[in-house]
């Protein structure tokens, strides 16, 4: 990759691996789970839709809004308010690790949606060493506590939600410009949500600390982390621009360990390690075979 190329793929690295820490910050400080959701895509509705209105992204999407509507909900609105509920009863560091295995759901999604895609041996190789990664950090590092299992079952549902997202793109949406599509699902996330948010506000008004980490979840990790990765996409390619879901986990993982006092167990980084091999290994695509020259 050239020298921006670099450049994009460490900030995008640093952006998408920071909401975990922000999450928990707010959630320390009192910010109901679906109100921090609602504010985080409110906050990068504001950003993106100038942006997409200048470029006319949002034109030609009416009939495509049983598409915008399921990518809205499946890759916006149901797992940002998981991640946050389930937050509240895990550490951030483990809620990355476990959002980590969404390329293990996608191979396995892709096994019914995609019959054509049929898993060879190296892939369901990784789809076991990837889960039994799943299965060490709930069994070692959760351990049978109540509550952790169910912040640790909330995250996965999440996962499974992001997972379900790119087969809606791949089918419904791939031939749009995604800045159309994003925003138009931004702001389809921000009216599921409203209701929810108007129903448990905040107490109070949050203190500062809450309002900068809701501040850099919406601009930042959301509406920035967006516009980053498409010109990350336009500078590198698809291919390398997703090897950005390996190196997100261990930034959370520093974040969780250095600034919040998070404990790393052993059970913790054996399933961060074979997540990540065995996400690596589950999306290996068998080379085409050749065919003969036409005579």
């Amino acid at each position: 990759m050239s020298a921006r190329g670099w450049a994009l793929f460490a900030v995008v690295a640093v952006v998408w691996g920071v909401p975990y820490f922000f999450i928990k910050v707010a959630l320390d400080a009192d910010v109901p789970p679906v109100f921090l959701a609602w504010s985080r895509i409110a906050l990068a509705v504001a950003v993106m839709l100038p942006i997409a209105l200048h470029r006319g992204s949002l034109r030609g999407l009416r009939d495509r809004r049983a598409a915008i509507a399921g990518y809205a909900a499946c890759e916006i609105a149901i797992p940002f308010t998981l991640i946050a509920v389930g937050e509240q009863h895990v550490a951030s560091s483990l809620a990355a690790i476990l959002i980590a295995s969404m390329p293990l759901m996608v191979a396995v999604l892709s096994v019914r949606l995609t019959p054509h895609d049929r898993p060879g041996l190296v892939r369901v190789a990784g789809l076991v060493v990837g889960l039994a990664g799943v299965v060490a950090l709930l069994g070692v590092d959760v351990a049978g506590q109540p509550d952790e299992l169910l912040g640790a079952g909330l995250i996965l549902v999440a996962t499974v939600s992001y997972a379900i997202a790119p087969f809606v793109v791949e089918r419904h949406l791939a031939d749009l410009d995604p800045l159309g599509p994003v925003t138009a699902s931004l702001i389809l996330a921000t009216i599921m949500l409203a209701p929810l948010a108007v129903l448990a506000p905040p107490d109070g008004v949050p203190g500062w600390d809450a309002i900068g980490a809701i501040a850099m979840l919406g601009v930042v990790c959301t509406a920035g982390g967006l516009v980053l990765f498409f010109r990350l996409i336009a500078e590198a390619g698809p291919g390398r621009a997703s090897v950005i879901t390996y190196i997100n986990p261990v930034v959370a993982v520093l974040l969780g360990v250095l600034v919040l006092d998070e404990r790393l167990s052993i059970g913790a980084i054996a399933g961060l390690v074979l997540i990540l091999v065995g996400s690596w290994l589950s999306t290996v695509r068998s080379a085409p075979r050749s065919r003969p020259a036409e005579p």
